[in-house]
């Protein structure tokens, strides 16, 4: 499968190149600061907390796409899961990279749907993937160089929990381009994430509904199915360095 990079989409965008070796898909493996370049911006929105190494495994080229984050809160309401649908269908006829831990109920439906596209998909779960058997779901698309599982955990963390799922989402926000989020319950989690990634200025999108107006009222734009793809594309990459 070719993957569409940035610069090969738009002029005047500039190649978001991660220098990772490429192996076979089916063999993880850990990229080190001696194999892993970290992204210019990954450590600029995480800090201190960058990780120094991360687990690999598929196709490490994926992160060379545009990449887009995906993030729904646990509870979504009903008039959302429909769209949200929709919207993961639409990115299917794209060559966005999307990307997310695919945790909450709505998250996981829409890997399902994504893993059916052809689009890149990278999956961080929230644990090391060091030894994790592959769900069966994902053997084809890692076969066909479209699946990327990366993780910021060390071999040893390999019992999930809320913090560490707090951390790998910040990560997979701080990793993409612009981020998406179907549904943020007031309180949640994911609405503290929301504020955290318009304060690092990374373009964060959302449904055109009514129980997201207080995404818009904090900086969020609103989208819908049948316009987000057009939207993103639009969207300047950031001017991102390495090393």
């Amino acid at each position: 499968m070719h993957i569409v990079h940035k610069a090969e989409r738009t002029a005047g965008r500039r190649r978001k190149s991660v220098e990772l070796n490429t192996d076979a898909n089916t063999a993880a493996r850990t990229e080190t600061p001696e194999s892993w370049t970290i992204p210019a911006d990954l450590r600029a929105c995480l800090g201190a907390e960058t990780p120094t190494s991360v687990v690999a495994l598929g196709n490490r080229d994926i992160l060379s796409a545009q990449t887009l984050a995906l993030f729904c809160s646990v509870q979504c309401p009903g008039r959302l899961i429909l769209q949200t649908y929709d919207l993961a269908l639409a990115l299917q006829k794209t060559d966005l990279a999307v990307a997310g831990g695919f945790h909450t109920p709505m998250e996981k439906e829409c890997l399902t749907l994504l893993l059916r596209g052809t689009q890149p998909v990278v999956v961080c779960p929230a644990r090391s993937i060091a030894g994790m058997r592959v769900p069966a779901a994902y053997r084809k698309p890692l076969t066909d160089g479209r699946l990327l599982l990366l993780s910021p955990f060390e071999e040893k963390r390999c019992r999930v929990t809320a913090q560490m799922g707090a951390i790998r989402n910040r990560f997979v926000a701080a990793l993409a381009d612009e981020v998406f989020v179907a549904h943020a319950a007031a309180g949640s989690r994911t609405e503290q994430l929301c504020r955290e990634v318009l304060g690092w200025g990374k373009p964060l999108l959302t449904l055109d509904r009514p129980e997201n107006a207080g995404l818009v009222e904090m900086g969020a734009v609103p989208v819908t199915p049948e316009t987000v793809a057009q939207h993103l594309a639009n969207i300047p990459c950031p001017h991102t360095e390495f090393g």
